[in-house]
């Protein structure tokens, strides 16, 4: 079998294969191993790799080590690690520079463990539809901010300059290339249709910048097929697009199972052979198959070495497949560690820990505060109800935690709600403690304990939302209400008349209503990660000031789907461009997030009102801190150009920036403007600026109420 001679074929999960592994005859692998030894002798990444090769342990003949996975979207995979907040709390915070520290730590965690190789970021960017159940596992709807934090993500990872790929970093895999999420039914894997247009301006940014600016080592396709082609053998995209125009040197790997399906799924190939030179022929190079027989890989058969002996000039995919994960080897510094040994396990160390508290703190977003309820007085409270399916701790037998969300390892402890508060206020108040329902549940039999707790508390902390239950990979939804009787534990609790604070642990935007309308305080905590609990309690007491911004817009129904602050002008004025009978508009828009002080914009201006196509200007805006407490503001720029030759979206994020601000001070933040920014694909789908007049906005949100604007003459 000639997988055992290379190692384009990768095996997860129960089976992790490589070289080492070879126990077939000479005579079997023949064509192979002198296809892998010539392309040895031509190596001309470096002559140590070759000797190297000669000295290593046995191969048993070529001496190749094996380049260990996992995944690492919000931590490792594993247990014992160190989990963080989910990817949309990541993007939640809004600070790049927090998501780079995250992943540096991650690589040291990963390298301790003998692990090599991630499967991450996810740079799909999210276009309103929040049916999707991956919606946790992106960074938000817009193109700019996935960017920023995919960017970020990958250099912590890999490393940058001499740091790159070192001993303490290691290779990314960006996914999932390309316009994965932009399928027409919510569902996960369904296939994708736009317009060249939106696939450019919308869900290519992202992946350009990992090959470009970051250096991804590793990209991997998505399931889908795009506008009728599967992402596995369109060779225009993974060969034409990312090698030859953007020059992307690394190595694809496939997503679990995707050469295979090109036959069982998208039916192009009529069997596992064709759909083996479909995959190799496109330029994946690596075919990865998650917990399942090596049966289930296209690469790894005896018909395609039959078919690679009868026909010689195939080998040629083989080579550069073969080489490009050599490559990645080689950067790793696999072939100088041949021997070494690792502890094989994952120690989560407190500083990562004091990390991932960090970040939780950040990502916490304040969606309603009337009447300032929080933060707490822990002064004037004497009893406090919590209540909810969210509010303690739950795990399932095999020690996995569901409020963590998708892809998260097993930390060495978990915090919930209901011991956050607890370790908070000590024995100074009171806690009364009610689940409700479970969160899948249909009965109301646990109201009766929960009104009971509510009536002799205080205030009641509802923690409510979902779980890797209801949220995450092959969990998509046909509407998005509060799961269960969640609704309904709401409504009992309102009727008590208690001050009530919504805590939201979630994966996707909800519905949620009748909890906007009728509940004073509302925190959208997504999923925080291993130190979720601590975070909520420091937010709720007023330790920690909310400063998060949502990166999603939250529908008021499914009927709204898709909902995006990324809309194009439409009947404006006219009655025609609006429902009939309900608001067009989110719950809660995109970039939109409260603090317990109070933010004044002013003076927002050009260094230059005019420039020319090639120049670039400077924007600046003050920020004033008018409350009474220390709190975070993320500035958000905005573009429009007014009136362009082709359709443009109303406006465009295109520069952010988290400020920290003391009661009373002002700061001042500027953006450049340039020809990236204000750049447009044209009628022939080159990237151009055009002269004209452009509306640059500067504010707190994406609601026009929240910006201030100026105009910018490009001539």
């Amino acid at each position: 079998m000639y997988y055992k001679s290379l190692f384009i074929i990768l095996l997860a999960g129960s089976h992790i294969v490589s070289s080492q592994n070879n126990t077939n005859s000479k005579s079997e692998n023949s064509i192979i191993d002198k296809s892998v030894a010539s392309l040895l002798d031509k190596m001309t990444l470096d002559e140590k790799i070759a000797e190297l090769t000669q000295d290593a342990p046995t191969n048993e003949r070529l001496g190749i080590p094996i380049m260990n996975y996992s995944e690492c979207l919000h931590g490792l995979w594993l247990p014992g690690a160190t989990v963080y907040p989910q990817a949309i709390a990541l993007g939640g915070t809004w600070e790049p520079e927090l998501i780079r520290e995250m992943t540096t730590d991650i690589a040291k965690e990963a390298r301790a463990a003998n692990l090599t190789h991630c499967y991450s970021p996810n740079l799909d960017v999210i276009s309103g539809d929040a049916r999707y159940g991956r919606v946790e596992e992106s960074y938000g709807e817009d193109p700019y901010l996935v960017t920023r934090m995919g960017v970020a993500f990958i250099e912590g990872l890999q490393g940058k300059g001499d740091e790159y790929l070192d001993e303490n970093h290691i290779l990314a895999t960006a996914k999932h290339f390309v316009g994965y999420p932009e399928n027409r039914r919510g569902i996960n894997g369904g296939f994708s249709d736009m317009s060249e247009r939106r696939l450019y301006e919308v869900f290519m940014p992202p992946f350009e910048a990992a090959v470009k600016e970051a250096k991804v080592g590793s990209i991997m396709p998505g399931h889908q097929d795009l506008n009728g082609i599967p992402m596995h053998m369109d060779g225009e995209l993974l060969t034409g697009l990312l090698r030859e125009q953007w020059g992307f040197d690394g190595f694809i790997v496939s997503d679990n199972n995707d050469v295979l399906r090109l036959n069982s799924m998208h039916y192009i190939a009529k069997n596992k052979t064709e759909a083996a030179l479909l995959g190799l022929k496109a330029g994946v190079d690596m075919d990865l198959v998650i917990g399942k027989s090596p049966e289930y890989s296209s690469y790894i058969n005896h018909v395609l070495l039959d078919t690679l002996t009868n026909n010689p000039s195939l080998v040629k995919y083989v080579d550069q497949s073969v080489s490009r994960i050599l490559r990645a080897k080689y950067k790793l510094g696999l072939f100088e560690n041949i021997g070494k040994t690792y502890p094989d396990s994952v120690v989560s160390k407190p500083e990562s820990q004091a990390l991932a508290l960090k970040i939780a703190k950040k990502a916490i977003t304040l969606l309603k505060n009337d009447g300032d309820l929080l933060p707490l007085d822990r002064k004037k409270i004497k009893s406090i109800a919590v209540i909810g399916p969210n509010a303690a701790e739950v795990r399932f037998p095999n020690g996995k935690y569901p409020q963590l969300g998708g892809y998260a390892g097993i930390p060495p402890y978990y915090i919930s709600v209901l011991e956050g508060i607890q370790n908070k206020v000590g024995k100074n108040i009171k806690i009364n403690y009610a689940e409700g329902a479970p969160l899948k549940s249909t009965s109301t039999e646990g109201f009766a304990e929960a009104i009971a707790a509510a009536k002799k508390s205080d205030v009641v902390i509802l923690a409510l939302g979902g779980s890797t239950e209801t949220c995450g990979e092959g969990l998509d939804r046909d509407n998005i209400d509060l799961f269960g009787v969640q609704n309904e534990l709401v409504e009992a609790i309102h009727k008590i008349g208690k001050p009530i604070v919504v805590v939201l642990i979630n994966g996707r935007p909800l519905s949620i209503n009748y909890i906007a309308e009728n509940i004073p305080a509302i925190l959208e905590t997504w999923y925080l990660g291993m130190n979720s609990g601590e975070a909520i309690a420091e937010t709720l007491f007023g330790d920690n000031n909310p400063g998060g911004k949502l990166t999603v817009s939250f529908p008021r129904s499914v009927g709204q789907i898709p909902v995006t602050y990324l809309e194009r002008p439409d009947f404006v004025g006219s009655g025609k461009g609006q429902y009939k009978f309900s608001d067009k508009s989110p719950l809660f828009p995109f970039g939109f997030g409260l603090s317990y002080t109070r933010f004044e914009y002013s003076n927002l201006k050009l260094l230059n009102a005019s420039i020319a196509i090639d120049g670039k200007t400077i924007v600046s805006v003050d920020i004033k801190n008018t409350g009474a407490v220390v709190g975070d503001e993320v500035v958000q720029m905005y573009v429009r150009d007014d009136f362009a030759s082709v359709g443009r979206y109303n406006k465009m994020l295109k520069g952010f920036d988290r400020i920290t601000l003391k009661p009373g001070e002002t700061k001042t933040v500027s953006f450049e403007l340039n020809s990236d920014n204000l750049s447009l694909y044209d009628k022939d789908m080159q990237k151009v600026v055009e002269p004209g007049d452009f509306t640059i906005s500067v504010g707190s949100s994406s609601l026009e109420k929240d910006l201030k604007t100026i105009k910018l003459e490009v001539k």
